[in-house]
């Protein structure tokens, strides 16, 4: 079995590469879980997939100067928006997927931590609509 060390993870919003301020990125998602049990199941639980969602969460390095994470980010709060994510940030292929949709940016922490902190934000956007994923 291969295994792999992120070192150059991809993550882009809206068109833009965030990569240089990304510090994590994690897209999970999921599938509802139906119950439909009856008593011909003889008591095992039935279940059937539902909708599907996803969640995609980051962790940025902050930079509040012009052109900068933050006036990138600030205005595309309340909005849907495209991103796409990559394991790494060579060429897309079948060991080198992307991932790609919409989210809602429905919250930025402009200003997040402590004394003696780095300044970071962390941050998650629910999925709007279908995410993909492709080799090519």
């Amino acid at each position: 079995m291969a295994k792999m060390v992120l070192l150059a993870q991809y993550l882009a919003l809206n068109g833009t590469d965030l990569s240089d301020y990304t510090r994590k990125g994690e897209l999970t998602v999921e599938v509802e879980d139906k119950d439909v049990t009856t008593y011909g199941s003889l008591g095992w639980k039935a279940v059937l997939g539902g909708l599907k969602s996803g969640e995609l969460a980051c962790e940025f390095l902050q930079d509040v100067a012009a052109t900068k994470i933050d006036s990138i980010m600030w205005p595309l709060l309340g909005t849907v928006v495209t991103f796409e994510v990559r394991a790494d940030s060579g060429a897309v292929s079948t060991s080198n997927p992307k991932y790609t949709g919409s989210v809602l940016i429905k919250g930025w922490n402009p200003i997040e931590g402590g004394v003696g902190d780095e300044a970071s934000v962390g941050v998650s956007f629910p999925t709007s609509g279908a995410v993909t994923r492709a080799t090519a």
